[in-house]
This record gives structure tokens, C-alpha cells and sequence, in this order.
């Protein structure tokens, strides 16, 4: 049984907390946000049960049960990176979560950190990086990949041989055609169609998606 502290308590946390609930081997042990002045007392503080406790309290959960997995349960992808590296350094393990009524290939790569939601899809020889996300609905097709904290948020789709780099973020509805990419930290709006690659660092939005800000040489 996998004793799973959970970091942030805002929306996608709510998302988070249910998926851990629904994991058969997986138990909240603890929430920590900075909403929290102090943890609470042994018999839990929260609804679950969990204790809580503001993020610096980390180490001391850590010192008392080396076994916990962690897991960022925010969604903006700077700050969850953030809060990644800040735990990497203190040598924490992280859980992988993967939701009851999603799909996955067992041929699929699904790393430390990431949470896959419910009925996403993830197929044979994709690759899903440390700690991003693969919100409710989206599809990671075959030989795609999803970089580390990238965000694949709900309804997106990325084909085929697609690419998100590392903290980009696909809104919902958007797709990325086969072998195309999205740069790293760059974002595809809300129902973006991408037929061409976005470079690092972009925002990209339409049909077919063109940059509107970013690198002026790519529009």
C-alpha cells in the first residue's frame, strides 16, 4: 500500500484527492499546503482523514516514514516544477498515479510524479514524463510524448508521433498532429489545431494554430 502525501489542496488537488481514493493500493497520508499553519494531530485533520500541514513540513513527514511517495497536485506547470525540484533534492519518491477508468498501454511509459485522470487514453510506445499531466479525457497516441510537468489538459489530443517538451501545455480540446510539436514551456490555446511546430517558449492558438506571442520569427 503505497502512503501517498499529497502537495497543494487547490482545484486540481480536489482531482488529485479523488484519484488516490479510487487507486486500490494507494492511501492519503497527508496534505500539505501553505493554507495550513501546523499538521494536525494523529488522528488526522482533513477529510480523508490525512494530516495537514504547510509545505515546509515535507522533511519532517519524510523523517518519520521514508517509505511516502509524493505527489504535486498543482497545475500550473512552473510552480509544480518548482516544488519537484525542491523535493528531488531532499531524495523523496514519487508515486505514479493512474486513474481506474483510464486507459493505458502496458507498452506505454508513464513516469515517476505523473497522474493520468479519468478516461485518458495513452497508447502503445508513448511516453508520458515525470510529473505532468494527463487531465480527464486526453490522448496521448502511439509514440507520442508528454514531457516532464507538461500539462495535457482535458479533451486534448496529442497524435501520433507528437511531442510536448518539458512545462508545455496543451489546452483543452486542442490537438497536435502526427509528428508535429509543441516547444517546451510553450502553451497550444483552447482548441488549437496544430499543423505546424510551435517553437519553445510560444503561445499558439486557432485553426491551424498560429504563434500570437513569442518568438516573432515563427508567426
Amino acid at each position: 500500500m503505497q502512503r501517498i502525501v499529497m502537495i497543494g489542496d487547490g482545484g486540481h488537488g480536489k482531482v488529485v484527492r479523488e484519484l488516490i481514493a479510487l487507486t486500490p493500493d494507494a492511501r492519503l497520508a497527508a496534505v500539505l499546503d501553505d493554507r495550513y499553519a501546523a499538521l494536525a494531530g494523529a488522528s488526522g485533520g482533513g477529510p480523508d482523514g490525512e494530516l495537514r500541514g504547510p509545505v515546509a513540513a515535507w522533511r519532517g513527514l519524510l523523517a518519520q516514514d521514508a517509505e511516502l511517495r509524493f505527489v504535486a497536485a498543482i497545475g500550473d506547470n512552473r510552480t509544480r516544477q518548482a516544488i519537484v525540484r525542491m523535493l528531488e533534492e531532499g531524495g523523496v519518491r514519487f508515486a505514479r498515479l493512474i486513474h481506474p477508468a483510464a486507459i493505458v498501454s502496458p507498452k506505454a511509459r508513464i513516469a515517476p510524479g505523473a497522474v493520468v485522470m479519468a478516461r485518458a487514453v495513452v497508447q502503445p510506445d508513448a511516453a508520458v514524463g515525470a510529473h505532468a499531466i494527463v487531465n480527464t479525457g486526453a490522448i496521448i497516441e502511439h509514440d507520442a510524448v508528454l514531457g516532464d510537468c507538461a500539462h495535457a489538459a482535458p479533451g486534448s489530443i496529442l497524435t501520433g508521433g507528437a511531442r510536448a517538451g518539458e512545462g508545455a501545455f496543451v489546452g483543452a480540446g486542442a490537438v497536435i498532429l502526427p509528428g508535429r510539436s509543441v516547444g517546451a514551456w510553450s502553451t497550444a490555446g483552447a482548441g488549437a489545431v496544430v499543423t505546424r511546430d510551435v517553437p519553445p517558449g510560444c503561445t499558439a492558438a486557432g485553426v491551424p494554430a498560429a504563434v500570437i506571442r513569442g518568438d516573432a520569427r515563427s508567426r
